[in-house]
């Protein structure tokens, strides 16, 4: 069955990915492709709608990513949003310039007036709250567009022609922050070019075993499983896509949670699948030995996984492909297109140049969290294993700042127990999408019975958020926070001070490193 399908053209924002998200949540199938793909190759496709992303250029710099012109002779309706908007202006017959001073220039959330006689904002209040992020303005609006939307800075929030179906925003309608955006784009997407809604996730999984089964054929499968949700995921994925052909890994680098790798064993040992522990913590610990730079243990902590899978699969014999959870935030932190490179994930950029394996499968690289739950869900997985809270690949490593030893990891360990039991004791963790101590390279002074001690500080973090792309940190009832700091300097050797971290993803990232 043929889907409808909806066109994003990234232009190198780094919330590019939600709109997909966003569409998808709709019911709507959509590929993501750079704005460097040929118009004709996007006319092959038979689009029913194309979305232009944010960006961060300018559209008048000779330098900044343009849109091909005959895109909008496709005779399909567009959407800009940001820079994608200004996009829309410049190429067919407006102005955009740089705003002056507070007039134009908006950042953050603002105050912004609606006319719902206008298909995108059909049914929705009259005023609302928009996500700004722009510093140029359309000083003049293309010949044929109506202005159906402003702020008291800005006559030109959103623009359109309902004639041709084209639209532009210059707020960002796919961030939770701005109100009725997934409406927006449903309206879009219903309203401006005729989706049914004919895509779901049950349909993802069923295309996603087949294109599996398709790859690998007679081949055999090796699969790298954490016991995390993604990992998981693939895993009942691909297993129902090849069977025996598949065999699981379980890499116990030694980084893993308080028991954590005993209970990953256990928990798959009722399935019918191949699986192999290997117990590689002085491996690992050995080769992060003096190493304090984030990045570089990301990516020996990658390296190492594939060596050791290319050693499992020797023992095993011919081994042709190698499965990784990786998912959508991953691609996008990694730098997808012109995007810019928040941090290399170790099974996304911290991949060695060389890998002895015909290829890597990623079933579920175009899936956000949300979405591999769901896909979870319909292979039948435990709901306890489905919403299991992430774990990062290089496990407590990119928790342990500075350089990384056994002493460290074992004393984390147990601060980060104290926390998820507590959070767990106090029914909170439904509230939460990721918690975890961090052990910081922070030592200070304090009072420890009658003597002075000087160790070191646990800093806990502790974020909500619908999609990872953005999140807010939790606002954890102080009484809960007491008893954790209390259990973590009375149980746990060689640490003093208990941190709470207070800080959004932006500026910072979920992760500490």
């Amino acid at each position: 069955m043929a889907h409808q399908k909806i066109i994003v053209l990234d232009f190198g924002g780094q919330y590019n990915q939600l709109i997909a998200r966003r569409v998808r949540e709709c019911g709507v199938y959509c590929e993501v492709k750079s704005y460097t793909t040929p118009t004709e190759e996007i006319r092959a496709m038979e689009p029913i709608g194309i979305i232009f992303t944010g960006g961060p250029g300018s559209v008048y710099d000779p330098k900044a990513p343009q849109a091909d012109p005959g895109l909008f002779q496709l005779g399909v309706p567009i959407l800009g949003i940001c820079y994608g908007c200004q996009l829309i202006a410049h190429n067919l017959g407006g102005k955009v310039t740089a705003a002056q001073g507070d007039t134009a220039r908006e950042y953050g959330k603002t105050e912004t007036f609606f006319d719902t006689a206008c298909r995108l904002f059909k049914g929705l209040p009259q005023r609302g709250i928009t996500w700004m992020s722009h510093g140029d303005y359309m000083e003049k609006v293309p010949d044929g567009f109506s202005l159906t939307a402003h702020s008291e800075h800005c006559p030109n929030v959103a623009i359109c022609d309902e004639g041709r179906g084209f639209y532009g925003v210059q707020f960002h309608p796919e961030v939770d922050h701005t109100e009725n955006g997934t409406a927006m784009l449903r309206n879009f997407l219903y309203e401006v070019c005729g989706a049914k809604g004919d895509w779901t996730m049950g349909d993802y999984k069923q295309a996603a075993i087949r294109r599996v089964r398709e790859k690998v054929g007679e081949g055999k499968v090796l699969l790298a499983l954490s016991g995390g949700v993604d990992s998981s995921v693939a895993a009942a994925l691909v297993a129902e896509a090849v069977g025996s052909q598949l065999t699981c890994v379980f890499v116990d680098h030694g980084l893993m949670r308080l028991n954590e790798g005993d209970e990953v064993e256990k928990a798959f040992s009722k399935w019918d699948i191949n699986f192999v522990r290997v117990n590689a913590e002085a491996l690992f610990l050995g080769k992060l030995a003096g190493i304090t730079e984030p990045e570089e243990k990301r990516k020996i902590i990658g390296e190492e996984f594939i060596r050791v899978f290319e050693a499992e699969a020797k023992k095993i014999g011919r081994v042709d492909y190698l499965v990784q959870g990786t998912i959508y935030p991953d691609v996008i932190e990694s730098g997808l297109g012109d995007a810019a490179v928040i941090k290399s994930h170790h099974n996304v950029g911290g991949l060695p140049d060389y890998v002895d394996f015909k290829e890597i499968i990623e079933p579920l690289r175009m899936l956000f969290k949300d979405e591999v739950r769901q896909l979870g869900r319909e292979l039948g997985l435990p709901e306890y294993l489905v919403s299991r809270q992430p774990f990062p690949g290089p496990g407590l490593a990119i928790r342990i700042i500075g350089e990384v030893t056994k002493e460290k990891a074992d004393t984390l360990r147990q601060a980060d127990f104290i926390f998820r039991d507590e959070v767990a004791k106090a029914g909170l963790e439904g509230t939460m999408s990721q918690y975890f101590a961090v052990l910081t390279n922070l030592r200070s002074v304090g009072v420890m019975g009658d003597g002075r001690s000087y160790d070191h500080a646990v800093a806990l973090r502790s974020v909500t958020t619908s999609d990872f792309m953005t999140a807010d940190w939790t606002r954890i009832p102080y009484e809960v926070l007491d008893r954790v700091s209390v259990r973590i300097v009375n149980e746990v050797p060689h640490i003093n001070r208990v941190l709470y971290d207070i800080t959004s993803k932006p500026p910072a990232t979920v992760e500490f490193e």
